[in-house]
């Protein structure tokens, strides 16, 4: 504790008198301060204990010693000594009411007391706060030490919680609790995933005070890493604002969690390159070799059904990393739900393998959602300018791991194709295939290849195209086409000579016809 003006009352060698303010000496002294000014207050900083002889004031005037102790209450001087026996040999009255009217704690010194050793007092009993404070901080860091070494984050948590009086929580990179004590804090630090997501966005290191939701907490938040963005953050919750020994504790914890962190980041840097290495065995249709690379490294993930979702980006600008926010949900939610999960990273593609029906496929899914209802990837713009496109396989075993790679992939082209953030493969198979010709090169070539009959059409000798369209749909069958035209047969195969004419090339070839059936649906459909 700091020195209070009772602690220098009661030091045997002061021999301090209170003869004012009585009720108000556990106020602590920041420090002593002499001044014979009549009005010090411009060089008070608040806190001091200022000593005076009453050498320049008019001590024995009621009037100018209220005027003088209003000004120092005012100010926050936190008491006031009085040397007697120099120019006064009491304190004048005045100056004591004066006192007792403002609550400001008058303490008489005796004239064999020099103000010198007060302030000595003083200075000494801050000093020795000060090296409990220090003593206690170092203690406290051995102890959060030894939690994180043997216990982990959960321990030190524990630790930080005893030594602030309070509770602290661990925040994962996506800004959900992975930690918390004590255990009823989890439910109190869940409250604040809004503003852990905001002290995310700024810059490491971060730090920020709020105040939870219906308590009268006082709350730390301090981001954890070294990089750009943060990995984590720790949030500290007291009944008040942390003294210098608990603020000692809180920058150790601070430090060890962030060198957990950047230990675990150079972890999965090294586990990224062994899963690239697992992921290239599998297309490679090698699962054996994969399960043996890999061990227990993804549990039982190379032997469940998996999905694969590939994912594709420009290269983010200074503020967007769609790729790395990607990452971050998957592995997030895998190790909240205990499931295992292979990311890899590669430049502008992100590739990742999880298992099917789990939370990281889940937490995937919800993070295109969010896109796409917050409308940040444009209908026509695709996978450009930083922009997410997911595509997502089918479940699959790890002996058609290059099968559900490729429907990963081309589940990713329709995505860019149609202006979505995720497409799934199972979607674009059990739908219709004309969806798909919904394309500027598609189209293209429908009109380049029909565009000889529109022209020989626009010149009023003849219907091809329609007769064209007829003849396909009625599989070849010449009454039937006719019919539905409402021509004699043989005119229907006058037509279909003059197309093949027209465009030099044979109906009877299966190849032609899809060609031309397509072309025509591709048109129809402008």
């Amino acid at each position: 504790m700091p020195p209070t003006l009772a602690s220098l009352v009661h030091h045997s060698a002061l021999k301090l008198t209170v003869r004012a303010g009585e009720d108000r000496l556990d106020v602590p002294v920041r420090w002593a301060h002499v001044s014979e000014l009549a009005d010090p207050v411009p060089y008070m900083e608040g806190g001091e204990l200022l000593l005076i002889t009453a050498l320049k004031l008019d001590a024995e005037d009621p009037e100018a010693m209220r005027r003088y102790v209003k000004r120092l209450a005012g100010a926050g001087v936190v008491g006031l000594g009085f040397a007697v026996g120099v120019n006064y040999d009491d304190i004048p009255e005045a100056l004591v009411q004066a006192a007792r009217q403002e609550g400001l704690p008058l303490l008489e010194v005796p004239r064999r007391t020099p103000f010198l050793a007060i302030s000595k007092a003083v200075s000494a009993a801050i000093a020795a706060d000060q090296y409990r404070a220090v003593t206690a901080g170092f203690a406290a860091q051995r102890e959060l030490t030894r939690q994180a070494l043997t216990t982990g984050p959960e321990g030190l948590l524990a630790a930080l919680a005893a030594q602030v009086d309070g509770w602290a929580a661990l925040y994962d990179a996506s800004g959900a609790v992975v930690a918390a004590a004590p255990e009823w804090a989890g439910r109190r630090a869940a409250r604040l995933t809004a503003e852990v997501e905001r002290l995310r966005e700024r810059p490491a290191p971060a730090s920020s005070v709020v105040a939870a939701p219906d308590t009268e907490d006082r709350i730390e938040l301090h981001s954890l890493g070294t990089g750009r963005r943060p990995r984590a953050a720790l949030a500290v919750g007291t009944a008040a604002a942390p003294g210098t020994a608990e603020r000692y504790a809180v920058h150790s914890a601070i430090a060890l969690l962030t060198l957990t962190t950047e230990r675990s980041r150079s972890l999965q840097a090294a586990e990224q390159r062994v899963g690239a290495a697992v992921l290239r065995m599998l297309l490679a249709g090698e699962p054996d070799h994969a399960r043996a690379v890999a061990g227990d490294l993804y549990g039982g993930l190379l032997d469940a059904p998996f999905r694969v979702l590939v994912a594709e980006s420009a290269p983010p600008g200074a503020d967007v990393d769609p790729l790395g926010a990607l990452a971050e949900a998957a592995e997030s939610a895998a190790a909240r739900s205990g499931e295992s999960v292979l990311v890899v990273p590669e430049r502008e593609r992100l590739v990742v393998l999880a298992t099917d029906g789990g939370t990281a496929v889940a937490a995937c899914t919800a993070y295109a959602d969010a896109l796409e209802a917050a409308r940040l990837v444009p209908e026509s713009s695709g996978g450009e300018d930083g922009e997410l496109v997911v595509g997502l396989s089918a479940p699959a075993g790890p002996i058609a791991a290059a099968s559900a790679y490729r429907q990963a992939e081309q589940a990713l082209s329709v995505a860019r194709r149609r202006g979505r953030v995720l497409v799934e493969h199972e979607h674009v198979a059990t739908g219709s295939v004309l969806p798909l010709l919904a394309d500027d090169a598609v189209r293209a070539f429908a009109d380049g290849l029909l565009r000889a009959l529109r022209d020989h059409d626009a010149t009023g000798r003849g219907d091809l195209v329609a007769s064209l369209r007829a003849w396909l749909s009625r599989h070849g069958q010449w009454d039937a086409a006719a019919a539905d035209l409402g021509v004699h047969r043989h005119t229907l195969r006058y037509r279909m000579r003059r197309v093949e004419e027209i465009l030099g090339r044979s109906l009877d070839d299966p190849d032609v016809r899809m060609e031309l059936w397509l072309a025509l649906k591709a048109t129809s459909a402008e």
